[in-house]
């Protein structure tokens, strides 16, 4: 079940995060002045502006589409929409656009506009995660994962329900889940969301 990208703005008490403001060091000169960031790209044969606001604004939309837990990932999209950036220069536009973090319910921090226009998106992968996690207390005895395939284990009989609670949700990461008696197959889209949700299974596990 591929995985979908319904969300709820509901929230509760329950959701509440602690937040703390982007303050990061940084031991990198900055390669370029922002001054020199102007131009453009060819992308698709279409015009990409490559000037500091056009940088700014596609920082703001990834941090509004996608959970960003690290400057490096961050650098990463970026560069997928053609803006080859520094580490000075990213932390610097990460506090001109008022960005702070927030730590994620599996313990991850993520990246969010301080202004509570990009908490949304973090939000409801909070609120997801933490209803599915609610509802499989108790029901996983061992996890494990290799490549981008989590292994998880449940008492027996239990493994169809599991499945169909991960298959229900629009849980970050997860392509779709196979169950078979006591055992689920959980597939996600790479290696590293694999051993991210692993890792979170195994926190559901201890509850």
């Amino acid at each position: 079940m591929v995985e979908s990208n319904r969300k709820s703005n509901n929230f509760s008490s329950d959701d509440a995060l602690n937040h703390s403001y982007v303050n990061e060091d940084n031991n990198f000169d900055d390669a370029f002045d922002d001054n020199d960031d102007f131009g453009s790209i060819e992308s698709a044969g279409k015009q990409r502006p490559t000037t500091k606001a056009a940088r700014l604004n596609a920082i703001e939309q990834a941090l509004l589409s996608e959970v960003i837990t690290s400057q490096s990932q961050l650098a990463k999209v970026l560069a997928r929409h053609g803006f080859e950036v520094t580490q000075a220069t990213l932390s610097r536009d990460l506090d001109e656009i008022n960005a702070v973090k927030i730590r994620l319910t599996d313990g991850r921090i993520a990246y969010v506009l301080g202004d509570g226009t990009g908490n949304r998106h973090a939000m409801d992968t909070v609120r997801i995660d933490q209803q599915v996690a609610r509802t499989l207390s108790g029901l996983i005895t061992e996890v494990g994962f290799a490549n981008n395939i989590v292994v998880i284990h449940t008492p027996s009989g239990a493994a169809q329900y599991v499945a169909s609670v991960i298959d229900r949700q629009p849980l970050k990461g997860i392509l779709g889940s196979v169950a078979g008696d006591d055992t689920v197959l959980m597939v996600c889209v790479s290696n590293e969301e694999a051993e991210d949700r692993a890792n979170w299974m195994l926190s559901v596990a201890s509850r």
